[in-house]
């Protein structure tokens, strides 16, 4: 048994399931930046270091719903 639970098959086994991952890790990612901003470290980051962060997350969301990979 592993250390975290299986994910669902949306996540691992249905078309897609890629694609709904890197839209989660990208939420994720940008969301726990945003989040973190307050503390010092990342306090240092500059504005627009952040800012492409969050327009790259929003480009990689707007793609995936857009533009889904089809599989043969």
């Amino acid at each position: 048994m592993g250390l975290f639970p299986s994910l669902p098959a949306r996540f691992t086994t249905l078309p897609g399931a890629a694609q709904r991952r890197r839209a989660v890790a990208v939420v994720l990612t940008a969301g726990l930046v945003v989040a973190l901003r307050p503390i010092w470290p990342l306090q240092a980051l500059p504005g627009w270091v952040v800012g492409s962060l969050l327009l790259w997350a929003i480009a990689e969301l707007v793609r995936w719903a857009w533009w889904p990979r089809r599989s043969a």
